[in-house]
């Protein structure tokens, strides 16, 4: 290109570039990048011009060429697919009228913050720094599957699916722009034919971060396959994309946290299958997928799940599978169907009693599972609590009671009253001990008639009701004496329930025994 063809805008880019300068066209440090379809040619600067300096640029000895420019209007698409570029780009609070076309490319870095793009397609980019694109406003889709990213990818403040135009404040808090039935606002995308994600980084290799605090996106957030050597940084994000999945990570493999405190996610959740060493981070968040499922992290590895205060999440959990050594969820923030089997944790906060934590498991959508049991169990014991642990067992021995047919349930009822299955003995001592003092009493009131007055023992009412009692016990009271009348059908009633009593105890006894 000759250097005559270039307006005035563009040769200050052209003079500027072999230095490694900044050009920077902006009126004010507050210009607003939406309103560049308006700036006139004194602001305007042709894509094909910065293409030719990328590839073909002179440098100058003893300077490192490279292009920073601020402000312009870009006309035409910036295309450098399969380019190789030796020089960083920094295009700062511009307006491009097309979006960058710059699959394949390979970048030393590239900067976008604060400009305005209708779309960036950048699959298999190869960066050797960083990719940054903070309160950069995309209309369209981001594409950047399969890149390889040896620094950070920061997204902070970024607003993708979202008009320009759209005001933030508190009548607007996630970005959104409200579109009247049948209108479209130009350069946006259409909702109604919009299927591909608003973000794509399925497969990304990222050498360090992603950052994306505060990040508004409307359509879907995918990050499946991606490999991220740092953190996932979500603080603050809004993810809107109602009755599908907002975020998409299954598969994801960070080297530390994914951090999504105060979290807005309208629409699922999915990171099934993730890997997440240290913490899952969802405090304060807000989970709406109503009608589905609003988190799916199933077959993950996490080292904390948190969700500590967080809002009552509106959809189904599911944690199938999913490994965790902490899980910090209070019960409030479940909601009222969840998928938990094989779901297996150590330590369980904020610490409850356990009547608190076994509503949940009745709200599995699988029904009776007693590995769900088991995990609470082996969580009270881990964290010293047998009390606790006990109240759990007995909760899982009634829960498989409804599952029995009517004989097997009425036997499990009679087990319930009187030991608690084995985890209430005590129970047992105080049926005994009121029945002794009933037959005690009725005895002395009136005396069995001795069967041999010569040879019989002296009576005693509490031994005599003891004999009759304890089936393992002989006093010689209840083989003296006979009781008539009513006090007969008291002594049947006495040793009868004296079996039930030990049969029921010695249950209890062996499945306290072989407790593990």
């Amino acid at each position: 290109m000759e250097i005559a063809d270039l307006t005035p805008a563009e040769r200050r880019v052209w003079a500027a570039f072999p230095l490694g300068e900044g050009v920077d066209l902006r009126e004010s440090a507050d210009d607003d990048p939406a309103a560049g379809a308006a700036w006139g040619p004194e602001r305007t600067v042709r894509a094909e011009v910065l293409r030719a300096l990328l590839v073909g640029g002179e440098s100058r000895s003893g300077e490192i060429a490279g292009l920073k420019l601020a402000g312009a209007r870009i006309t035409g698409r910036l295309d450098l697919r399969y380019g190789v570029v030796q020089h960083s780009i920094r295009l700062r609070s511009c307006h491009f009228t097309e979006g960058p076309m710059l699959y394949g490319a390979q970048l030393r870095a590239l900067v976008l913050s604060d400009s305005v793009l209708p779309a960036l397609t950048a699959g298999a980019l190869r960066v050797e720094g960083v990719l940054r694109m903070s309160r950069c406003r995309i209309a369209g889709p981001v594409r950047l599957a399969g890149s390889q990213i040896a620094g950070a990818i920061f997204l902070d403040g970024a607003r993708l699916g979202v008009s320009p135009e759209a005001p933030d404040g508190p009548d607007n808090p996630d970005g959104s722009h409200t579109v009247p039935s049948g209108q479209h606002t130009p350069g946006t995308p259409d909702p109604d034919t919009l299927q591909e994600p608003a973000l794509e980084l399925n497969h990304v290799v990222v050498g360090n971060d992603i950052a994306a605090a505060g990040l508004v996106s409307h359509g879907q957030v995918r990050l499946n396959g991606a490999t991220v050597t740092g953190e996932v940084n979500l603080n603050d994000a809004v993810l809107h994309h109602p009755g599908h999945n907002a975020l998409h990570a299954e598969t994801l493999s960070v080297g530390t946290d994914l951090r999504a405190m105060r979290l807005r996610a309208h629409g699922r959740v999915n990171i099934s299958g993730a890997r997440i060493p240290r913490h899952l981070n969802l405090a304060y968040a807000r989970l709406s997928n109503p009608g589905g499922q609003a988190l799916r992290a199933s077959s993950c590895v996490i080292g904390e799940l948190w969700l500590r205060a967080a809002a009552p999440i509106e959809g189904t959990v599911n944690l199938r599978g999913c490994q965790a050594d902490l899980l910090h969820i209070a019960p409030e923030t479940w909601p009222d169907r969840v998928r938990i089997d094989g779901l297996s944790y150590r330590r369980l906060t904020p610490d409850l009693p356990a009547e608190q934590r076994l509503p949940l498991l009745e709200r599995e959508e699988s029904g009776y599972l007693p590995y769900a049991y088991e995990q609470l169990t082996a969580a009270y014991r881990t964290a010293g609590d047998d009390a606790a642990a006990r109240t759990v067992q007995l909760a899982k021995l009634r829960r498989h009671r409804r599952t029995l047919p009517p004989y097997a349930r009425a036997w499990g009822h009679l087990q319930d009253i009187t030991v608690g299955y084995g985890f209430r003995p005590m129970r047992a001592a105080g049926w005994l001990l009121a029945l002794l003092l009933t037959g005690a009493i009725a005895f002395t009131l009136d005396r069995p008639r001795p069967l041999k007055a010569d040879e019989a023992p002296d009576f005693n009412p509490v031994f005599y009701t003891v004999d009759l009692l304890l089936p393992i016990t002989d006093f010689g009271q209840q083989s003296a004496f006979a009781p008539q009348g009513w006090c007969q059908w008291l002594s049947y009633t006495l040793i009868v329930t004296g079996w039930i009593l030990a049969t029921t105890i010695a249950a209890g006894i062996t499945r306290s025994l072989s407790r593990p």
